[in-house]
């Protein structure tokens, strides 16, 4: 079987994910169509589930520091008007479609097909190779979580780990010529907070001033007039510029080319231009939820909402908790924090070890250009810096614009032609590093 072919046969498992774990039939049989697509992995190797999320072990010469490769089962719900049904799998015009393609079945098939393909031919790795596979990564779950808690107790420290975050696009920011592999070597800490504003309640017939609904409105103007969070140049981003201005022509490459002299600049034009840009400098906000009295003519005795941030280094979570808490106190609302996660440790992109992945991906991918950057989402890959020093985001797959924007929305599909890279790489990095 082709490996479009198998990808399809994934997609037309519907894995989305949910936060009660209602799901698990679906996962269970999602997993017996990968035993059935990869029968050498889930008869020659070490298979431990956390719920529904796998820890698949292949047994090599070295116990003590493997190489985790990683990719998630789960998938978000596919709503919208799709060109093809979003769990179909259909294979057209050099394409797969459906949810998942991307996001990140399309590179954990790569990852089972160069493990099946390697144990085919009789390989024994020259040290352990890991697939951790969680079941709710779109739902923050735990299955990463409890597998980092296994290796963990069991004394193993990673060598490498490498998860879903950059791909390889051509043009990843407005000009730069050429095409990119993007290596997300920085991850921002997610927080979420319900700021709550209490008042007396009653009929809306006889409103009085400053109801809660009010104040969380002026509350929420503030923030997005006088954003709290400033800006700062990272080193992570300083490199992604650097790598990039080479390629691009007039003022702008010229700026970037020289980055570091022009920091100052940039942290006050960034956020003026390029808001994926500025997100890679600053810890941001984002308003998402909100609730107040369950009557049309009914004043709240109590309204939230709720605010998802993103922070980076510079201005950690205890620094955002407390800059929010106080704006928050000057309307009379109450700050709660939902979950509180700090920034990871960045990975070092002048290591002897991001070479070499680096090295690899030069090979399997002619004339790419690899290029650090700072990742504004969330991966599974943060908790496995807890033991280890290369975590690495990092998917072998060139997608286009149009798919890159397919990611959470319609028509998600990925190109069949650079599956075999895909895999390549994954072979290549089981076998060189």
């Amino acid at each position: 079987m082709r490996p479009e072919e198998k990808l399809s046969r994934m997609i037309q498992c519907e894995t989305v994910s949910s936060v009660d774990n209602s799901n698990a039939e679906k996962f269970q049989a999602f997993h017996e169509v990968l035993a059935s697509l990869f029968p050498h992995v889930f008869s020659s190797c070490e298979i431990t589930k956390f719920g529904e999320a796998l820890l698949i072990r292949w047994e090599g010469k070295n116990h003590s520091e493997p190489i985790v490769l990683m990719s998630h089962q789960d998938v978000v719900a596919a709503e919208g008007e799709w060109q093809e049904p979003p769990f179909s799998g259909v294979i057209k015009e050099g394409k797969v479609w459906g949810r998942g393609t991307v996001d990140t079945k399309g590179s954990l098939m790569c990852i089972f097909e160069a493990v099946e393909e390697l144990i085919a031919e009789g390989v024994v790795p020259s040290r352990d190779i890991y697939i951790s596979s969680s079941d709710g990564e779109e739902v923050n779950g735990q299955g990463a979580v409890l597998a980092v808690d296994y290796l963990e107790k069991k004394g193993i420290h990673p060598y490498l780990v490498l998860d879903e975050g950059g791909m390889i696009k051509a043009e990843p920011i407005k000009g730069a010529e050429g095409r990119f592999a993007m290596m997300g070597t920085l991850e921002k800490g997610t927080c979420n907070f319900r700021f709550i504003a209490r008042g007396n309640g009653g009929h809306a017939s006889a409103p009085g001033k400053n109801t809660p609904l009010v104040r969380l409105g002026a509350f929420m103007a503030d923030i997005e007039k006088h954003d709290p969070f400033k800006p700062k140049m990272n080193d992570t981003t300083l490199e992604m510029f650097s790598r990039l201005g080479p390629t691009m022509k007039g003022g702008m490459g010229f700026v970037l080319r020289h980055a570091r002299l022009f920091s100052p600049l940039l942290e006050k034009v960034l956020p003026k231009v390029n808001r994926l840009a500025t997100a890679m400098i600053k810890t941001t906000v984002a308003f998402t939820m909100a609730k107040g009295s369950e009557g049309l003519n009914v004043l709240p005795e109590m309204a939230y909402v709720t605010g998802n941030c993103r922070v980076i280094h510079h201005t950690d979570a205890d620094e955002t908790l407390r800059i929010l808490k106080e704006r928050a106190a000057k309307y009379d609302i109450e700050t709660e924090v939902i979950t509180f996660n700090h920034a990871c440790p960045t990975v070092d992109h002048n290591t002897p070890l991001f070479h070499r992945v680096e090295d690899v991906i030069r090979d399997v991918f002619p004339g790419v250009i690899t290029c650090p950057y700072a990742m504004t989402g969330g991966t599974d890959a943060k908790h496995f810096t807890r033991i280890s020093d290369c975590v690495i985001r990092f998917a072998p797959l060139e997608i286009n614009n149009q798919q890159y924007e397919s990611i959470h929305a319609i028509d998600e599909n990925i190109d069949v032609s650079t599956l075999p890279s895909g895999i390549a790489f994954y072979k290549k990095i089981i076998l060189e590093i």
